[in-house]
């Protein structure tokens, strides 16, 4: 097919990458971790660690694992937010030849125990606030081996007020009983005093399950190789290099990461593609304190900001905001949902740099496109694909629809997942004959090869970013003894992008919103629950009883209106 788009490139920017030139991703991160030695590679609570102790921290923790028996290619889950703890857990896995399973540390025991069991995971690394959860589910999975890691670990005598503080001032660690985990500095410990074994890793050796909701309601891991990641990250390197050497000379790229790690935006847009580029990370361990966020930026000089449209716009209504110095901003990438046109233009205004909007998907490493890094203004599209990558417009049977014309985006390309972690029907409905993979989103592309996400094929909600699937959460709530049967959808809303609204049918005449919301906190995230709850005496159907989600979505859409 014509890549029309490639016109639009930025000078320097190739039309395809050399996946070739590394063998693994751990050929990547091992090469920086030797170029870039000396320097600063995460900063977390004013603590850092450069890759000098990345290298050996993470050799260590790799050695510790390998101890423990697990076999090349295990799973082992990592359940923190962003803490040092995470890169090195990242690294230390998949060098020791590992896979990661990437959760969410919000994560309920229904939540976490579907993951963990769907992948096999033989292994867990915690955060001790989220401990609790783990104990709950932990007989029911193939988990033999857990670390537990503390706030204050790697910090010091610092860590220790870290650690009074958060146990007992804030009482953010729920009791747990784990007799047989070992704690993270224990780990590393031993893991000093044992050799660690490098195995022989290879493109095809799976480096990621990435968790994503289905249309079935029940999550799926993406099966990322080590190859589907080196490309992703050389793509997003050689799309932004027009931006990193223009004005103003940074002598070290300072990536501002508030996006979760276990999330595939963050995990690829910062962590791996600053450590590519000898870049530091700066660890936003709440991006939803918002006032202690703020604090942490007045600190440094950042020069590259990922960040999802709600977090952009939750900056900027804080009164502190206009005080921080972003003189040396070069990147602002928005992704995880739609960016708005009133948030970017205020962005532009505040910091003198342009969001660059791109699009992607678990199953896809994530970038499939995005805007010029060096773009003057903001323009509603998703970007052009990067290089190596094509996109194809397509209609219900698969063919290509005419320029201009909508259809869904279907995307092929070197990052492109191999399927779903062992199910291989899931993977054949997402799979084009010809080996394109069906994003379920509606574009348009334009003549000079720009993109614009008009609908959304499947029902999936997007909250702040994190995909939420209806069939999940109508489970639970079906599962409710006062409950006849109920609907979701997803509404506009200003904070989130969109929120979950539920329409419920009672069987119990005294059942209330407030009941169904507290169910459902009990077995969902928090972003999952429904914001709206609105009770009605029956649901739209069609004629073999199938609820009509999208009819219900018109008449709000026309209530609206």
């Amino acid at each position: 097919m014509e890549r029309i788009w490639l016109k639009q490139y930025p000078a320097g920017v190739p039309a395809d990458i050399d996946i070739s030139q590394y063998g693994s991703l751990v050929a990547l991160l091992e090469e920086s971790f030797a170029k870039f030695s000396a320097r600063k590679a995460f900063i977390c609570m004013d603590k850092s660690i450069s890759y000098r102790d990345l290298d050996e921290m993470s050799k260590a923790l790799a050695a510790f694992l390998q101890s423990r028996g697990l076999t090349k290619g295990a799973r082992v889950a990592l359940m923190m937010p962003n803490v040092l703890q995470y890169p090195i857990a990242t690294a230390a896995v998949l060098r020791a030849g590992y896979a990661v399973v990437n959760v969410n540390p919000l994560y309920t025991p229904r939540e976490l125990e579907h993951q963990l069991k769907d992948s096999g995971a033989e292994a867990i690394v915690v955060l001790e606030n989220f401990a609790h959860t783990v104990e709950q589910v932990l007989p029911h999975t193939e988990v033999k081996h857990v670390i537990v890691a503390s706030m204050g670990d790697l910090l010091g005598f610092k860590g220790v007020i870290v650690n009074l503080v958060v146990r007992r001032v804030k009482k953010m660690v729920p009791a747990f009983s784990l007799p047989s985990a070992v704690a993270f500095n224990d780990a590393l410990a031993a893991g000093k005093r044992l050799s660690f074994n490098k195995p022989k890793i290879g493109p095809d050796d799976v480096a990621f399950l990435q968790y994503t909701g289905g249309t079935t309601g029940v999550s799926k891991g993406a099966t990322l190789l080590h190859r589907n990641i080196v490309a992703n990250v050389l793509q997003n390197d050689a799309w932004l290099q027009p931006a990193l050497v223009s004005p103003p000379h940074v002598d070290q790229l300072l990536v501002v990461c508030a996006l979760p790690l276990y999330h595939i935006f963050a995990l690829t847009a910062c962590y791996l593609l600053a450590v590519r580029a000898g870049g530091a990370n700066l660890l936003i361990p709440n991006p939803r304190d918002i006032a202690g966020f703020i604090k942490e930026l007045m600190k440094y000089q950042v020069n590259s900001f990922p960040a999802v449209n709600t977090l952009y716009n939750g900056l900027m209504h804080h009164p502190d905001f206009a005080k921080l110095d972003f003189s040396k901003l070069k990147i602002s990438n928005g992704g995880g949902m739609a960016v708005q046109r009133p948030v970017a233009e205020q962005w532009k205004k505040i910091t003198g740099c342009s969001i660059a909007e791109g699009y992607g998907l678990s199953e896809t490493s994530p970038t499939l496109t995005c805007n010029p890094a060096t773009m003057a203004e903001f323009n509603g599209s998703i970007g052009i694909p990067v290089p190596s990558t094509l996109i194809s417009i397509r209609d219900d049977d698969g063919k290509e629809v005419p320029i201009g014309e909508a259809g869904e985006i279907c995307a092929k390309g070197p990052q492109v997942m191999v399927g779903y972690w062992n199910r291989p029907d899931e993977t054949a409905k997402v799979m084009t004959a010809d080996g394109f993979f069906r994003t379920g989103d509606i574009g348009v592309m334009a003549a000079d090869g720009y993109i614009k996400i008009v609908d959304r094929k499947k029902d999936m909600i997007l909250v702040s970013g994190f995909n939420v699937y209806p069939n999940e959460i109508e489970e639970v709530i079906a599962s409710h003894p006062g409950v006849l049967e109920c609907a979701v959808i997803g509404v506009p809303d200003e904070k989130s992008g969109e929120a979950v609204k539920a329409f419920v049918v009672k069987k119990d005449p005294n059942l209330t919103a407030e009941d169904i919301v507290k169910f459902c906190r009990d077995q969902l995230t928090a972003y999952k629950v429904p914001r709206h709850i609105e009770f009605r005496t029956s649901l739209p159907k069609t004629n073999v009883g199938k609820i009509l989600r999208r009819q219900l979505r018109d008449e709000k859409t026309a209530a609206a209106a």
